[in-house]
Protein backbone atom coordinates (compact mmCIF):
# COMPACT_ATOMS: atom_id res chain seq x y z
CA UNK A 1 0.00 0.00 0.00
CA UNK A 2 3.01 2.33 -0.12
CA UNK A 3 2.62 2.69 -4.02
CA UNK A 4 0.11 4.84 -6.46
CA UNK A 5 -0.56 4.14 -10.01
CA UNK A 6 -0.27 7.02 -12.04
CA UNK A 7 -2.60 7.75 -15.00
CA UNK A 8 -1.89 9.87 -17.81
CA UNK A 9 -5.03 12.16 -18.13
CA UNK A 10 -5.71 9.48 -21.00
CA UNK A 11 -5.89 6.93 -18.15
CA UNK A 12 -3.05 4.86 -19.95
CA UNK A 13 -0.50 4.01 -17.26
CA UNK A 14 2.64 6.08 -17.24
CA UNK A 15 4.48 5.39 -13.83
CA UNK A 16 4.35 4.30 -10.19
CA UNK A 17 5.30 6.78 -6.82
CA UNK A 18 5.17 6.99 -3.53
CA UNK A 19 2.25 7.90 -1.55
CA UNK A 20 3.93 11.50 -0.31
CA UNK A 21 4.31 11.51 -3.94
CA UNK A 22 0.72 11.60 -5.22
CA UNK A 23 -0.48 13.10 -2.52
CA UNK A 24 1.63 16.24 -3.12
CA UNK A 25 -0.16 15.71 -6.87
CA UNK A 26 -3.54 15.60 -5.79
CA UNK A 27 -3.12 18.97 -3.50
CA UNK A 28 -1.51 21.30 -5.99
CA UNK A 29 -4.53 20.08 -8.20
CA UNK A 30 -2.42 18.18 -10.63
CA UNK A 31 -3.75 14.90 -10.16
CA UNK A 32 -7.11 13.36 -8.64
CA UNK A 33 -7.78 10.24 -7.06
CA UNK A 34 -9.33 7.80 -9.46
CA UNK A 35 -9.24 4.86 -6.61
CA UNK A 36 -8.44 4.72 -3.03
CA UNK A 37 -8.54 2.88 -0.49
CA UNK A 38 -12.10 2.20 1.84
CA UNK A 39 -10.59 1.87 4.83
CA UNK A 40 -7.70 3.54 4.95
CA UNK A 41 -7.19 7.52 5.48
CA UNK A 42 -4.55 10.21 5.48
CA UNK A 43 -5.32 12.56 8.15
CA UNK A 44 -4.26 16.10 9.07
CA UNK A 45 -4.83 18.12 12.11
CA UNK A 46 -8.59 19.29 10.21
CA UNK A 47 -9.05 17.44 7.57
CA UNK A 48 -9.06 13.82 6.95
CA UNK A 49 -8.13 12.58 2.86
CA UNK A 50 -8.57 9.51 0.75
CA UNK A 51 -5.83 7.65 0.60
CA UNK A 52 -4.67 7.02 -3.18
CA UNK A 53 -3.97 3.52 -4.96
CA UNK A 54 -4.53 5.56 -8.20
CA UNK A 55 -4.48 8.75 -10.03
CA UNK A 56 -4.85 10.59 -12.89
CA UNK A 57 -2.71 13.47 -13.70
CA UNK A 58 -5.13 16.79 -15.15
CA UNK A 59 -2.84 17.81 -17.73
CA UNK A 60 -2.19 15.21 -20.59
CA UNK A 61 1.73 14.69 -20.20
CA UNK A 62 3.17 13.51 -23.84
CA UNK A 63 6.08 10.03 -22.92
CA UNK A 64 7.84 9.14 -25.35
CA UNK A 65 7.59 5.25 -26.18
CA UNK A 66 9.13 3.63 -23.17
CA UNK A 67 11.04 0.69 -24.49
CA UNK A 68 12.07 -2.05 -22.08
CA UNK A 69 16.30 -2.61 -22.00
CA UNK A 70 17.51 -6.22 -23.30
CA UNK A 71 19.25 -7.43 -20.23
CA UNK A 72 20.06 -10.60 -18.38
CA UNK A 73 18.09 -9.00 -15.39
CA UNK A 74 15.17 -8.53 -18.13
CA UNK A 75 14.88 -11.75 -20.01
CA UNK A 76 14.72 -13.57 -16.06
CA UNK A 77 12.07 -11.12 -15.03
CA UNK A 78 10.04 -11.78 -18.86
CA UNK A 79 10.36 -15.62 -17.66
CA UNK A 80 9.30 -16.01 -14.15
CA UNK A 81 13.01 -16.48 -13.63
CA UNK A 82 12.71 -20.47 -14.77
CA UNK A 83 14.12 -22.41 -17.68
CA UNK A 84 11.52 -22.47 -20.48
CA UNK A 85 12.48 -25.65 -21.44
CA UNK A 86 12.41 -27.80 -18.39
CA UNK A 87 10.81 -25.00 -15.91
CA UNK A 88 14.12 -25.27 -12.96
CA UNK A 89 14.41 -22.33 -11.40
CA UNK A 90 18.41 -23.70 -10.56
CA UNK A 91 21.69 -22.08 -12.20
CA UNK A 92 19.72 -19.77 -14.87
CA UNK A 93 21.70 -18.57 -17.91
CA UNK A 94 20.70 -16.34 -21.13
CA UNK A 95 20.03 -18.99 -24.83
CA UNK A 96 19.55 -17.91 -28.04
CA UNK A 97 16.85 -19.76 -29.72
CA UNK A 98 17.95 -19.25 -33.11
CA UNK A 99 22.01 -19.60 -31.80
CA UNK A 100 24.16 -17.04 -32.92
CA UNK A 101 26.16 -19.62 -34.74
CA UNK A 102 23.10 -19.82 -37.17
CA UNK A 103 22.72 -16.26 -37.45
CA UNK A 104 20.75 -15.83 -34.59
CA UNK A 105 20.34 -12.03 -33.32
CA UNK A 106 20.73 -10.92 -29.56
CA UNK A 107 16.78 -9.68 -29.63
CA UNK A 108 13.74 -9.97 -27.51
CA UNK A 109 12.05 -12.89 -29.65
CA UNK A 110 15.78 -14.90 -29.96
CA UNK A 111 16.73 -14.84 -26.38
CA UNK A 112 15.17 -16.80 -23.09
CA UNK A 113 15.89 -18.33 -19.40
CA UNK A 114 17.76 -21.52 -19.48
CA UNK A 115 19.40 -23.59 -17.15
CA UNK A 116 22.85 -24.62 -17.34
CA UNK A 117 21.95 -28.21 -18.16
CA UNK A 118 19.62 -26.85 -20.92
CA UNK A 119 21.74 -24.81 -22.33
CA UNK A 120 24.36 -27.06 -22.89
CA UNK A 121 22.25 -29.93 -24.23
CA UNK A 122 21.23 -27.34 -26.76
CA UNK A 123 24.57 -25.68 -27.40
CA UNK A 124 24.60 -24.67 -31.22
CA UNK A 125 21.74 -26.52 -32.24
CA UNK A 126 18.35 -25.55 -33.54
CA UNK A 127 15.29 -26.65 -31.32
CA UNK A 128 15.03 -29.38 -33.84
CA UNK A 129 18.34 -30.31 -33.88
CA UNK A 130 18.60 -30.66 -29.99
CA UNK A 131 14.86 -32.47 -29.73
CA UNK A 132 13.60 -29.17 -27.71
CA UNK A 133 10.86 -27.13 -27.54
CA UNK A 134 9.91 -24.19 -25.64
CA UNK A 135 7.45 -23.64 -23.07
CA UNK A 136 6.92 -20.43 -23.26
CA UNK A 137 7.47 -18.64 -26.90
CA UNK A 138 9.70 -15.40 -26.51
CA UNK A 139 8.34 -11.99 -26.59
CA UNK A 140 8.98 -8.24 -26.33
CA UNK A 141 7.59 -7.54 -23.08
CA UNK A 142 5.51 -4.12 -22.60
CA UNK A 143 6.33 -1.12 -20.31
CA UNK A 144 3.04 -2.01 -18.78
CA UNK A 145 3.82 -5.34 -17.81
CA UNK A 146 7.21 -4.36 -16.03
CA UNK A 147 5.45 -1.41 -14.35
CA UNK A 148 3.51 -3.73 -13.16
CA UNK A 149 6.12 -6.84 -12.07
CA UNK A 150 8.46 -3.88 -10.69
CA UNK A 151 6.42 -2.89 -8.19
CA UNK A 152 6.52 -6.74 -6.30
CA UNK A 153 2.81 -6.82 -6.37
CA UNK A 154 -0.02 -5.38 -8.35
CA UNK A 155 -3.24 -4.13 -6.82
CA UNK A 156 -6.56 -5.56 -7.40
CA UNK A 157 -7.52 -1.41 -7.93
CA UNK A 158 -4.94 -1.58 -11.03
CA UNK A 159 -5.74 -4.03 -13.07
CA UNK A 160 -7.92 -2.76 -15.54
CA UNK A 161 -5.72 0.49 -15.89
CA UNK A 162 -2.86 -2.40 -16.67
CA UNK A 163 -5.32 -4.33 -19.27
CA UNK A 164 -4.88 -7.76 -16.42
CA UNK A 165 -8.47 -7.79 -15.58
Amino acid sequence: MNQVLVLNQDYQAISLVDVQRAFILILLNKANTVEAYEDVKLRSVKEEFDFPSVIRLNSYVNLPFKKISLTRQNVFRRDGNKCVYCGSRERLTLDHVIPKAQGGRTVWNNMVTACYKCNSRKGDLSLKEAGMTLKVKPFRPSFIMFLSQFSGRVDDSWKPYLLMS
